[in-house]
Formats: structure tokens, sequence, C-alpha cells
């Protein structure tokens, strides 16, 4: 009787072995091959992550007096465009923490971000000039982000 027990657990052995194998091989598919788009949009968020903390530090380094001369002061400005500043300072740099995170809300604040740049430079061009070179950027990089997270969802059926 334990004889042949042993030989049903070699067998069995054996079979985990080939199974572990067949797992391991490089024809069989991988967590990453499966989330293949998820990889690539997470990239892309980070990405965007960085370009955001340097826009949310520049508009901070107008706002300290880093960068500019006596003309440019932030005390010198109109208070729309400290308004604008100072609003676009804070939501850049959150929206920098969401998307370097890659949670729900960063993508939400960045969205903000992107929208309420787009409406300043559209209907307020007194503000900061109306700069159409600045939304077409801003349009491109949401429409990559819209296509990037619509493949993503695509791998990951309900």
């Amino acid at each position: 009787m334990s004889i042949l027990m042993s030989k049903t657990s070699s067998r069995e052995q054996v079979s985990r072995d080939q199974a572990m194998l067949v797992a391991g091989s490089p024809t069989a598919r991988t967590e990453t091959d499966d989330n293949l788009w998820t990889g690539r949009l997470v990239v892309f968020l980070r990405v965007m992550a960085m370009l955001s903390l340097a826009v949310g530090l520049y508009h901070w380094a107008q706002v300290t007096g880093f960068i500019g001369g006596e003309d440019d002061a932030f005390e010198n400005q109109t208070v729309a465009w400290q308004a604008a500043t100072v609003y676009f300072a804070v939501i850049e740099l959150v929206a920098a923490v969401g998307l370097w995170l890659a949670t729900p809300w960063g993508a939400v604040v960045w969205l903000t971000t992107v929208v309420s740049m787009a409406v300043v430079e559209l209907m307020f061009p007194v503000i900061y000039g109306g700069n159409l070179v600045i939304v077409a950027l801003e349009t491109a990089m949401l429409m990559a982000y819209l296509g990037l997270a619509w493949m993503a969802a695509r791998e990951r059926p309900p």
C-alpha cells in the first residue's frame, strides 16, 4: 500500500514540476504581459507628475521672486495674475503628487489643472497672454492620457 502511495506521490510531484516549468517558461504569459497598457499608463502618469512638479515650482518661483526682475515682481502684477499664479502653484504640486502615486484623485486634480489653464489662456488672455501653444500641448497630453487610460481599462474586463 505504501509503495502504491509513493508511486502516486512521485507522479504528482513530476506533474507539479512540469507545471512549474511550463509556468516559468518564456512562452507563458506573465503578469506584465497582461498589464502592458497599465504599465504604459503608469509611466505616462509619472512623466506628467514630473512636468506638473516643474510647472508648480516655476509658479512658486514667480510668487517668491526667484525668477524675473523688478518689473516682473509678484507685487507689481495685477490681482488676477497673482490669483492665477498662486492657484496654479498650489494645484500643480497637488496634481504632481496624485499623478506620481497613480491615484484616481491625482488624475482628477490634473484634469482640473488642464481645464483651468485652458480657460485662463483662452477666455482671459490678459492674465497670461492667451498662449495657444500651451493649450494645444495640454490638449495633446489630455488626449494621450485618455487613450492610455482606455487601453488600460480594456486589459481588465469587468
